[in-house]
């Protein structure tokens, strides 16, 4: 496993594409723009499959797609990874599936095999490919999960349409693609150990792959999914990945121009990647099979960051430091000089940045935009740099520092004052939520401290970590705010 992960560790960046015949009409049915992301539009209307068919699937005719352009730009923007929708829950292949007619080449204007192009492409540029495969939720098979609303289907079994459709689609994906890097299932439900086991073992048919952890809710996969949110805290122990779109919706929809800023998505790379993990970013092709000019401006933007500051995020391991104010860290690991790459996000006044509590001598710093040495000195609190007075890079400027040997930090935890009192805040706390979702988090307030508020997530828990010198036993006093007097805790 740890070989097979080796080069996605390495990689810690890709690009998710959420393409369907659903973008044909930018999530849009019949004038009216049903809640959540376009690939939801069948359920949210609650569309029937004719209906789908006739406004979605006989128009899909994107003839101005381009393969080899299309990877070229997630080159460009320094990705090493592209995991494509080869079908989502709409039950559509984007595909040329041979079990089902409902495929892009059988049921569409457009004659093609849109993966093989992709696969193709991936292979010739150098990027590795991999399928999205939604196994359990299918709207159009009368055994698939999902669909309550269309009436005209005669139900069959989920383990017929497992036999007849899911396991044979996914036996051809792994076969006749070439070699596919990653398969990354989507909305694990409840499902029969026969149907669970069909499902896993088709993997095997490419020995290098990896997935994740979308299979079923007992199965871990290769690496944890973070869905749309970064964890405060990196999972320990674990491979993990955040996928996120780009703008507000997975799918191409009209309405959606809640299009995130090229420093929200820089600074993103460098805070997953300085937590040890991966980022999966959407984009999202339009039903001509184009990118908006919105997603290739800013894919442009992290492409041209990329370029200079690229060496401090590939094959780096995540931030030896508990928490940084003025930005983020990444590493490398080495036997001589230890690499560490200071994200800047707020480049000092006054022009020193304090690196806390290393131990190490200090080989050499400089900024990694253009080598320009800089000097460093020793202090208690750690190791300072003195920084030019203008930045390299307004959004995140690199300054590279080596140091000597292994690395040596004191610990930032907190310890117990004095008196043998520790108090732990809120914005100290790991919080351990479902896959990174906002059902606990901190809560900011102005007029109280901090606290972990929106909590209704029963299987939430906090956890703190601190230092302590000797044994003892400790009185623990925290203040809650309940919803009734009457409740009991």
């Amino acid at each position: 496993r740890t070989e097979r992960l080796r080069w996605w560790n390495s990689a810690r960046f890709g690009m998710f594409v959420h393409w369907g015949v659903y973008s044909v009409t930018g999530g849009e049915f019949r004038g009216h723009m049903p809640p959540n992301s376009a690939e939801w539009m069948m359920n949210r209307a609650k569309i029937s499959i004719a209906d789908y068919k006739t406004e979605n699937v006989d128009k899909f005719n994107p003839t101005k797609f381009d393969a080899q352009a299309f990877v070229k730009l997630a080159k460009d923007a320094g990705m090493k990874y592209l995991v494509i929708t080869a079908k989502h829950h709409d039950g559509f292949a984007m595909f040329h599936s041979k079990c089902s007619p409902y495929n892009v080449v059988d049921a569409t204007p457009l004659k093609r095999d849109i993966m093989k192009e992709l696969a193709e492409a991936c292979r010739e540029q150098g990027i590795r490919f991999g399928f999205y495969y939604s196994q359990c939720q299918d709207w159009h098979h009368p055994g698939g999960m999902g669909n309550n609303w269309d009436k005209t289907i005669r139900r069959v079994s989920f383990d017929r349409y497992v036999r007849e459709k899911a396991v044979p689609e996914t036996r051809q994906l792994l076969t006749e693609y070439g070699p596919i890097a990653i398969f990354w299932w989507d909305t694990p439900r409840p499902m029969s150990k026969e149907a669970f086991e069909s499902l896993h073992s088709v993997t095997a048919l490419q020995p290098g792959i990896i997935t994740n952890d979308r299979l079923g809710k007992d199965d871990p996969g290769d690496y944890k999914t973070f869905e749309r949110n970064i964890p405060k805290n990196a999972p320990s122990g674990e491979n993990w990945e955040v996928c996120m779109p780009i703008s507000g919706s997975w799918g191409y929809k009209k309405s959606d121009t809640d299009f995130k800023s090229a420093t929200t998505l820089i600074r993103n790379l460098a805070d997953i990647a300085s937590k040890g993990g991966n980022y999966l970013l959407n984009v999202s092709p339009t039903g001509d099979g184009t990118l908006l000019p919105e997603a290739v401006e800013r894919l442009r933007a992290i492409g041209k960051w990329m370029k200079v500051n690229g060496e401090s995020i590939y094959d780096t391991t995540a931030s030896p430091f508990a928490r940084l104010v003025w930005g983020r860290c990444t590493k490398k690991e080495d036997d001589g000089e230890t690499p560490l790459y200071l994200h800047v996000f707020d480049w000092p006044k006054e022009r020193e940045l304090l690196v806390p509590g290393l131990k190490n001598a200090i080989c050499r710093a400089y900024l990694l935009a253009d080598q320009t040495p800089l000097e460093t000195r020793r202090q208690d609190a750690g190791a300072v740099i003195f920084l030019p007075a203008a930045s390299p890079d307004p959004i995140n400027s690199v300054v590279v520092l080596k140091v000597d040997g292994a690395l040596d930090i004191e610990s930032q935890l907190p310890v117990p004052a004095h008196d043998g009192s520790l108090v732990l805040s809120a914005d100290m706390a790991y919080i351990h939520n479902n896959e990174g979702s906002r059902q606990a988090r901190v809560q900011q307030r102005e007029d109280a401290p901090n606290n972990i508020g929106y909590w209704t997530d029963a299987n939430a828990w906090v956890e703190w970590s601190f230092n302590v010198d000797q044994p003892g036993q400790y009185e623990i006093l925290a203040e809650l705010a309940v919803e009734r007097k009457s409740c009991l805790l």
